[in-house]
């Protein structure tokens, strides 16, 4: 029941490590059945955090920010101040036990909420994350997904960029792919606040939610 689900707005910047320890507590508890499923809204300041599959080097071009090691999937992100992230704690033995639904699911989530903030926003097959088209006309990465499940308890979640420094993800080469570029929602010329992101995060949870049933 969505009801069931907390819902967890963070008011202020939290260190990246510290956000990691809770998330990693919280799915801990998820697992023992001793606290409720998580969903949690926050912002970092300027951090590289380096995925899984985070293992070519030279795809971290001038590590200006603390880079970070995490056990989500991918390979090097950023995340920093004007960036929503969504942190998502699921206990999938109560819903479907299948990694790529939950990834589409996801994805659908993010996409139908950038929607409702007048932004249209697409999967691009073959290349993981949330695309739109920039003022170019060329496809460009508006969000970013990175998931750990760990004994059906999802961890990490999804980074979408509403106003960020664009600069700052020049310092990597985003989730390994250098051919297209990196865009927001307000260099799309779209003013979307944290908040109204929020809300239309919330407007759409049930659907994802729906996606997930068994």
């Amino acid at each position: 029941m969505t009801s069931e689900i907390e819902w967890r707005v963070e008011p202020e910047r939290i260190d990246y490590a510290e956000a990691l320890a809770a998330m990693e507590a919280r799915a801990a508890a998820v697992t023992r059945r001793e606290a409720r499923e998580l969903v949690w809204l926050l912002e970092h300041p300027p951090v590289y955090t380096a995925g899984t599959s985070a293992t070519d080097a030279a795809e971290l071009l001038d590590p200006r920010f603390p880079v970070h090691k995490t056990g989500r999937g991918g390979r090097y992100t950023y995340h920093g101040p004007g960036q929503r992230i969504g942190y998502v704690v699921l206990d999938l033995r109560e819903r479907r036990r299948d990694v790529r639904c939950y990834v589409h699911a996801l994805e659908g989530w993010v996409i139908a909420a950038l929607d409702d903030c007048g932004i249209k926003a697409f999967r691009a097959p073959g290349r993981i994350g949330i695309w739109t088209v920039d003022q170019a006309g060329n496809e460009a990465k508006i969000g970013a997904i990175g998931v750990r499940i760990r004994q059906w308890v999802t961890l990490h979640g999804f980074a979408v960029n509403l106003s960020p420094d664009l600069n700052h993800f020049t310092g990597i080469v985003p989730c390994g792919i250098a051919e297209f570029p990196v865009t927001s929602a307000a260099a799309l010329g779209k003013q979307v606040t944290a908040g109204q992101f929020d809300s239309a995060l919330a407007a759409t949870f049930p659907p994802f939610l729906k996606a997930l049933s068994a």
